[in-house]
């Protein structure tokens, strides 16, 4: 399989599953109204980039955790895309500063909460 280790794939499809049955649930149980903040999006982005911050810092790269955790699980919860569809049409409905805040919230969030992941993952 040029150079691949199935366990490896295994464990991201595994991962992958798992995060995104995680974030389809989230997205049933809470869905945004037009003109409302998508909590559930931007929970599971938050959620998303502290464990990645923690797993890419705390474990192994030849660990199958890894994979597991940081590619497939946090691949599979987390969702750019679904982000950039909601800032467009909160756009279009004209939501202007619903759809910059949103923007502006989910990067410094990921980003501040994928910093403590990995100092929490250092102590």
């Amino acid at each position: 399989m040029l150079g691949y280790d199935g366990r490896e794939l295994l464990a991201v499809f595994v991962g992958g599953a798992l995060g995104t049955a995680a974030r389809a649930a989230a997205e049933t149980l809470a869905a945004p109204e037009p003109g409302h903040w998508p909590w559930a999006t931007f929970a599971v982005n938050i959620v998303g980039a502290f464990v990645l911050g923690y797993v890419a810092t705390r474990l192994p790269g030849t660990s199958y955790r890894r994979p597991l955790l940081g590619t497939g699980l946090c691949g599979g919860l987390t969702t750019f895309s679904t982000m950039q569809v909601e800032i467009l049409k909160m756009l279009e409905r004209e939501h202007f500063g619903l759809a910059v805040g949103y923007a502006a919230a989910s990067v410094a969030a990921g980003l501040g909460v994928a910093w403590l992941g990995s100092r929490w993952a250092r102590r």
